[in-house]
């Protein structure tokens, strides 16, 4: 079994492929245990949010994995393999390390993606597709990620997506506080969305939300107003800006009713923010006069700013990192070791049977005790030496003196 990472994200693939690859959250654990079910996956666990869709497993057969991304989305194996990376072994430890810790996400540093890894692991648990391999591998993602939060300025003076959205905002309009807001879904990065321009005082602000009662729990705690999403039309015009997130497979808002909106508000300009993945805005909305779409890759490039400032706290996070993987290196081998010590314990104790056997045997005709014993512990001390003898003798002048010198570490025999 090897371990391996395969996956897409926004440095690999455009938001065209990314949304195409990503897996709606009551998709995860029957897709994890179709996964799970091929021949070649004994472990299983999938990552996906708006920047990234990556699985890691334990597989014979690594190329069965991509073959399997590919097929469960309906999709061409060559239309996505451009786009994918293969890391296998300790190049996908160092990689869990890597986004656990923030140092591959679109926000340097943001801490975000750790609690959608660890939900991540919680579908895997559910789903029956995390064996000890795979267990072990995120709680020590965990432990480095929170080493690197808490002994590095990783995250210091990060920019949100959701700051970066009020940053537009503010590029776009005099003054935030003079605008009606509309977010469309409920879910966290709403919330965090919410928080930023609510900070701002926005004259005011509505949640639109598939569920009802979740939507009016939202807004209960900004002091907002809910409408559900079937009333969105209707409501639409009467706002200035719109952030939408949700996990919609289809888009929401589409060119058509925007259109019907900008007439209505006499084509008073309109931003509209689409940090979802797949999107929730039609893209040909952007070709609209009125209307100012972003989407979150759009974001990702006014976080950038002030990413070079903190390239001394990525060095010592590396550092981290990298000590994190040769331990967790260092626990794999031992695991893979596991089946040749068991098969030597196991050929040891059919020896030991053996001799035993026949101690025994001789002890019930009446032989001599003494004799019986002195006769089992050279029937045990030459088994257990035949094999090493043996190999001593047929070995090739080449290869002896390595053989000798493992055979000394082995039995801790002195070497003049």
């Amino acid at each position: 079994m090897q371990l391996l990472a395969l996956g897409l994200n926004h440095q690999t693939a455009p938001l065209a492929i990314r949304e195409q690859l990503a897996f709606p959250a009551d998709h995860l654990r029957p897709a994890l245990r179709a996964l799970a079910g091929l021949g070649p996956v004994r472990e299983a666990a999938i990552i996906s949010t708006c920047n990234r869709t990556e699985v890691y497993c334990a597989a014979s057969d690594p190329g069965a994995v991509a073959g399997w991304l590919a097929g469960h989305h309906r999709l061409p194996a060559d239309r996505i393999q451009p786009y994918l990376y293969e890391l296998p072994r300790e190049r996908a430890v160092s990689h869990a390390f890597r986004v656990a810790s923030g140092l591959d996400s679109m926000v340097l540093g943001e801490a975000q993606i750790l609690g959608q890894m660890k939900q991540a692991v919680r579908e895997a648990e559910e789903a029956g597709t995390l064996g000890t391999v795979l267990h072990q591998l995120f709680q020590r993602t965990f432990s480095v990620a929170k080493e690197v939060r808490t002994r590095t300025e990783i995250g210091a003076s990060s920019v949100s997506m959701a700051a970066a959205a009020v940053r537009v905002a503010e590029r776009i309009f005099p003054d935030v506080a003079g605008q009606a807001v509309l977010f469309v879904g409920a879910g966290e990065m709403i919330e965090l969305c919410a928080a930023h321009f609510c900070a701002r005082s926005p004259r005011q602000v509505t949640f639109a939300n598939r569920t009802v009662e979740r939507g009016r729990e939202v807004a209960e705690r900004f002091g907002a107003r809910s409408i559900s999403l079937n009333e969105l039309p209707d409501h639409l015009a009467g706002h200035d800006i719109v952030i939408s997130c949700t996990a919609s497979p289809l888009p929401i808002l589409g060119k058509g009713m925007l259109e019907r909106a900008l007439k209505v508000r006499r084509h008073r300009p309109m931003l509209v923010v689409d940090l979802a993945v797949p999107r929730d805005v039609e893209p040909e909305a952007a070709a609209l006069d009125d209307v100012f779409l972003y989407t979150v890759d759009d974001l990702g490039r006014i976080v950038q700013e002030g990413r070079d400032n903190r390239q001394a706290a990525v060095s010592e996070a590396e550092a981290i990192i990298d000590r994190g993987v040769v331990d967790f290196m260092h626990w794999l081998g031992t695991r893979e070791v596991v089946p040749t010590i068991r098969a030597l314990r196991d050929q040891a104790e059919r020896t030991r049977r053996h001799e035993l056997e026949r101690a025994a045997k001789a002890l019930a005709r009446g032989d001599d005790p003494q004799a019986v014993l002195e006769a089992l512990s050279q029937g045990l001390t030459n088994k257990f030496l035949h094999a090493p003898t043996h190999a001593l003798h047929a070995a090739e002048d080449a290869e002896r003196d390595q053989l000798v010198t493992l055979l000394g570490r082995l039995y801790a025999i002195p070497r003049e």
